[in-house]
């Protein structure tokens, strides 16, 4: 789901007001032909709700999985896609690029 910036931390701030814990998930860095710019953020609930993008579709799946382990332990995790690495191919990032994308549960 599209979102401005602005947007999805007014969500996440109401998820945190209604007792939800949640996780928020920002591009750290491009490489190449990458779908979302540096900062672009997605902010998931520990039910798997989110908002925002990271990359236009074809990662968010991974980094909600990951956003929810996230949750669940509380540390921290930095996610790497590119088209060189099996996994960007399975989660569909065949742009040509790499991103790197930083989960962090936010309390």
């Amino acid at each position: 789901m599209a979102a401005s910036d602005h947007t999805i931390l007014e969500q996440a701030a109401r998820w945190l007001g209604e007792g939800r814990k949640v996780a928020l998930a920002t591009v750290v860095e491009t490489w190449g032909s990458a779908p979302q710019p540096v900062g672009s953020q997605l902010a998931i609930d520990a039910e798997g709700n989110f908002i925002g993008s990271v990359s236009g579709g074809c990662v968010e799946g991974a980094v909600v999985t990951e956003a929810l382990d996230v949750i669940s332990s509380g540390a921290p995790r930095l996610m790497q896609f590119g088209v060189a690495d099996e996994t960007a191919w399975k989660v569909g990032l065949a742009c040509g690029g790499r991103i790197a994308v930083y989960v962090e549960p936010v309390t």
